[in-house]
C-alpha cells in the first residue's frame, strides 16, 4: 500500500498528467460509444476523473467517480468544479461497488483495473451495476502474449510503481468480461496512450519512482533485447527511451434479457 503523502503526490500528478488527461484511447472510446446524453455514467477507480469528465459536455444524467483513495475524489471534485461540471462520488473499491444492481447505462475504467487485486470480482461488479443493454468499457495496460516480453514488461511496471497487480491480455480481458456475462463486440489491442511517447523521466514523475527506480528502468531497457522493446512499442531516443503507455480497449454489452 502507498503511503498516505505518496498517495497526495501521485493524486496531484494524476490531475495535471498529460497521459491521464487524454489520449487516442480515450478519443477512439467516445468515437465507438457516441454521445452518452441523459445517460447515467460511473468512471470506476475514477483517480482524477479525467474519463469521467470527459463526457461532462455530452450532458449525462448523472456522472459518478468512484476511487479507493480520498485524495484522489479530492482531485475530482476540483477538476469537476472548474468545469462547472455536476458529479456524484464514493469512496470504495472496484471489488465491493456501493450501489444498487442496473443503476448505470455505461461503466467505465481506465489505466486503473492493473491495481486490481481481484479481477474476476472486479469485472462482476461493474457488470452488476448496468441495465439491460448497458455497456462496460476498460482501457488498461496490456499484457504481452510472449511470457519473456511479458515478464519483462512486468519488471518495468512494477519498477515504475509497486502498487502494479498484473497487465492482462486482451485475450484474457475479454475471457473476464465473457465470464461476467457480457457480450464483447469491441476487443483492441496495441493501443497507446501517447502518440510521442513518454520519456523515462517524464513516465517516473507521474508515478512519483524516484530516481533509483528511474535508473533501474534505464540500466533494464538499456539491457533488454531489442525484440522486447519493438514488441513493447517502447522507441530509443538517443540517449533516453519513449514509453507507449501501450494498453487495451474493451466494450462489452450486457444482454437484454440480463446477465446469465
Amino acid at each position: 500500500m502507498l503511503s498516505s503523502q505518496r498517495f497526495d503526490k501521485i493524486a496531484d500528478n494524476f490531475a495535471t498528467s498529460e497521459v491521464h488527461r487524454s489520449s487516442p484511447t480515450m478519443e477512439a472510446l467516445h468515437e465507438t460509444l457516441g454521445p452518452q446524453t441523459g445517460k447515467e455514467i460511473c468512471d470506476v477507480a475514477c483517480g482524477a476523473g479525467h474519463l469521467a469528465l470527459s463526457f461532462a459536455d455530452e450532458g449525462p444524467a448523472r456522472l459518478v467517480g468512484v476511487d479507493p483513495a480520498p485524495n484522489m475524489l479530492e482531485s475530482f471534485l476540483e477538476l469537476a468544479a472548474e468545469q462547472s461540471a455536476p458529479v456524484e462520488s464514493a469512496q470504495a473499491f472496484a471489488e465491493e461497488l456501493p450501489f444498487p444492481d442496473g443503476s448505470f447505462d455505461l461503466v467505465v475504467s481506465r489505466l486503473a483495473p492493473h491495481h486490481f487485486r481481484d479481477m474476476p470480482t472486479a469485472v462482476g461488479e461493474m457488470t452488476r451495476l448496468l441495465r439491460p443493454g448497458g455497456r462496460l468499457a476498460v482501457i488498461d495496460l496490456e499484457g504481452h502474449r510472449d511470457p519473456a516480453v511479458d515478464a519483462f514488461n512486468h519488471e518495468l511496471e512494477m519498477l515504475h510503481d509497486p502498487t502494479h497487480h498484473r497487465s492482462y491480455t486482451l485475450t484474457e480481458w475479454v475471457r473476464f468480461f465473457q465470464d461476467a456475462g457480457l457480450n464483447v463486440p469491441v476487443a483492441r489491442g496495441s493501443l497507446s496512450e501517447s502518440r510521442t511517447g513518454v520519456p523515462i523521466k517524464r513516465w517516473c514523475e507521474i508515478a512519483s519512482s524516484g530516481p533509483e527506480a528511474e535508473q533501474t528502468i534505464r540500466r533494464r531497457l538499456f539491457e533488454a533485447p531489442s525484440g522486447h522493446l519493438h514488441a513493447l512499442g517502447i522507441r530509443r531516443d538517443g540517449d533516453e527511451f519513449r514509453i507507449p503507455v501501450r494498453t487495451c480497449m474493451v466494450i462489452g454489452v450486457k444482454p437484454l434479457r440480463g446477465v446469465r
